[in-house]
């Protein structure tokens, strides 16, 4: 088991930035891929970023790329998610994930990760 507690969520004006943790315990955290995923009302879940166990591979999703980071830990068990120039279509809740049974690289969709946060909200106003 692996428990997964994300924090850092909170109200902002566009063109702020954010930046969110994910605290990792129960079993070994290095080695995992990783990732973020967020839900808005009414739209469905998107994949946001992941990285691999190392922390030297990382992705991001079309609407994110070249303003989140995702960022890691392995050994203070943490994950991040650095977020720049936030536009109103990036409220959501913010869920992190972990994937233990694949290797090493990170998974893009829901059902590869095994383990998830209960999320944290992010909402950005105009």
């Amino acid at each position: 088991q692996m428990q997964l507690v994300e924090s850092g969520g909170g109200s902002v004006q566009a063109g702020d930035s954010l930046r969110l943790t994910c605290a990792a315990s129960g079993r070994t955290f290095s080695g995992h891929g990783m990732g973020w995923f967020r839900q808005a009302p009414g739209k469905e879940r998107e994949w946001v970023a992941g990285i691999d166990g190392t922390g030297t591979m990382a992705g991001y999703g079309d609407s994110v790329k070249g303003r989140f980071t995702i960022s890691r830990d392995n050994v203070k068990n943490m994950l991040y998610l650095q977020m720049v120039s936030l536009k109103p279509e990036d409220t959501g809740v913010y869920i992190c994930a972990v994937d233990t049974h694949g290797g090493p690289g990170y998974g893009t969709t829901w059902l590869e990760y095994d383990f998830r946060g209960q999320g944290t909200q992010v909402t950005v106003s105009s």
